[in-house]
């Protein structure tokens, strides 16, 4: 069992209350529960993290909601993704914009965006879309993508950064009842990205439309309604898929996916494990046995809450929260359910340490959708950004005491110990808030972040916070292991600490991130050692001669 930045268990317990002879009684309760007689919560922080430029930025997107409808189904208030993506290749980031009209906004890579959408086609790409991935599925050096829906799902071909064409018709990738989260890996080493695309439930004009809660008709929970499993499709070439989910044994029994992220557990690129949220069913972790998938979920500590209950599961997304080189999964859940953040021990098992991390006391109240790892202040660790925001739109009527506009969260990793929450005017703004994705729009060295307000404009979020550290992004370039090389392992070494990081777009909400590896590297100017482990298996370590910039990394051919 492994404890956030191997935390001396003494410690832990006499945080709970523990006497130095009591640490054999309280060795399970206080790391499995979380020292649950403990209820104070982290410390709180206000600072400039973030500016909102939405608007300096040129966005005038905005994600409307039936108007003059209360209460809103389920179907009209899961909300939507979005994306950063470079399109054209120029190394500036472009903005994707997931709806019912989808659209594109080029970057010029100083925070200025222009709406090209019907210039690259996508005006005439029409559904009810809710998700995204990104992915060089024909390895041209451009990134295409696959939109999902309801009773819709689109496979949009990247024509040589000019536009797209809509590649579904031939794909062999038939509409998705009800698709939600989509994400891309090579499963069979052939150099080809193959697609899972989640399902979520079955609904149309004759299922239930609204629920009684109390004295308030709002919309029902998700246990009103069937489930449907995902898919997945092995990339055949020249734009073609074909269906192995039961090949694979990738089918879910009861389906109502909201999460899905592929990571490289055990240290093996080449074997891609699929990390699986569902709403208010067990979740799922499918792991990588060489020709197929196992079910793992309950077995590795994933499936249920530390209660024993299923997660109201939304957005999830990989990441080492406490540098011990294990990738470590955080999974967004309904209000009043913990968020858990499960840390990975060197045999493969999850523990949840919400509630050591802080997490819990911060995040429960809220429902949470998009999250994502990211190290706001290049200090090395991991912190955490959140998406919030309430399924029922009419919620504040039930006298819940709760609102359907959230404010976002903003969590800082204190080395490995503790999640503290930042707060700032741009983060507290109420948002119903869904898709997040994360990515440098300007290159500077500093993450920023692109929030959904289902119900209204997008959120973008430039890094302003100050005294950032030194660091290090890079981009990978695979030939062996397909272009995009998701799921490569990245480890770099300076002086004493050694960061482990992994190469990937998906995670969250419906959402695609920008796939580069951000390090931070504090106070550090010098890279001993930067070592790639790619999906064909190759390991290749490249000198670093200087720091702060952007550096690219080709596979060895």
């Amino acid at each position: 069992m492994v404890t956030p930045h191997n935390r001396n268990v003494k410690e832990m317990l006499r945080d709970c209350g523990a006497g130095p002879f009591m640490v054999s009684a309280l060795f399970v309760s206080a790391l499995l529960t979380g020292c649950s007689n403990k209820t104070t919560s982290a410390p709180q922080s206000s600072q400039n993290i973030f500016d909102d430029v939405t608007t300096a930025a040129g966005l005038s997107y905005v994600w409307e909601q039936p108007k003059g409808k209360s209460p809103l189904t389920i179907l009209e208030t899961i909300g939507n993704g979005a994306a950063f993506l470079d399109f054209d290749q120029d190394g500036n980031l472009d903005i994707l914009l997931v709806g019912d009209i989808t659209a594109l906004y080029t970057g010029d890579g100083r925070g200025a965006f222009r709406d090209i959408s019907v210039a690259v086609g996508l005006g005439t790409v029409t559904g009810k879309h809710l998700g995204c991935g990104v992915a060089d599925i024909d390895n041209d050096g451009y990134p295409d993508i696959y939109l999902s829906g309801y009773k819709t799902g689109h496979l949009l071909r990247n024509e040589g950064g000019k536009r797209f064409v809509n590649a579904s018709a031939q794909s062999g990738i038939p509409v998705q009842p009800f698709g939600t989260a989509v994400t891309f890996a090579d499963i069979d080493s052939d150099g080809l990205p193959d697609l899972y695309v989640g399902n979520y439930i079955r609904f149309d004009a004759t299922s239930i439309q609204a629920c009684q809660r109390g004295a308030t008709l709002t919309s029902c929970p998700p246990g009103a309604y069937d489930g449907i499993s995902g898919h997945l499709y092995k990339n055949l070439g020249k734009g073609r898929f074909a269906d192995v989910t039961s090949k694979w044994n990738a089918t879910l029994r009861q389906g109502k996916t909201l999460g899905a992220a592929f990571a490289p557990l055990g240290g093996t690129p080449g074997r891609q494990s699929l990390g699986i949220a569902n709403d208010e069913v067990p979740g799922e972790l499918f792991r990588h046995n060489g020709s197929s998938f196992k079910a793992t979920g309950q077995q590795a500590g994933i499936a249920y809450s530390s209660v024993g209950v299923p997660h109201a599961g939304m957005g999830l997304d990989w990441g080492d929260v406490n540098n011990d080189g294990l990738l470590d999964l955080a999974m967004m859940t309904f209000s009043t359910e913990t968020k858990p953040i499960y840390v990975s021990d060197a045999n493969g098992f999850f523990t949840d340490f919400a509630a050591q991390l802080g997490v819990a006391a911060e995040l429960n109240p809220d429902v949470a959708f998009g999250v994502k790892w990211l190290d706001i202040d290049n200090d090395g660790w991991l912190d955490m950004l959140v998406t919030n925001g309430h399924t029922a739109d009419n919620i504040a009527q039930t006298g819940s005491g709760e609102v359907y506009r959230q404010p976002m969260a903003l969590l800082r990793n204190v080395e490995g110990t503790r999640l503290t929450r930042i707060r700032g005017a741009a983060l507290d703004k109420p948002i119903v808030g869904r898709g997040l994705a994360t990515g440098d729009f300007d290159n500077d060295g500093g993450i920023d972040a692109l929030a959904v307000d289902s119900a209204g404009a997008p959120v973008l979020l430039h890094n302003a916070s100050k005294g950032r550290g030194h660091w290090l992004g890079v981009k990978l370039i695979g030939h062996k292991s397909g272009r995009d090389a998701y799921g490569a392992l990245v480890v770099l070494k300076s002086g004493e600490k050694t960061l482990t990081r992994h190469h990937h777009a998906d995670g969250s909400y419906l959402s695609s991130s920008d796939p580069r590896v951000h390090f931070g590297l504090g106070t550090a100017i010098n890279v001993t050692e930067l070592t790639i482990h790619w999906p064909s298996g190759t390991k290749q370590s490249v000198k670093v001669d200087a720091v702060d910039r952007y550096i690219t990394v080709e596979e060895a051919k």
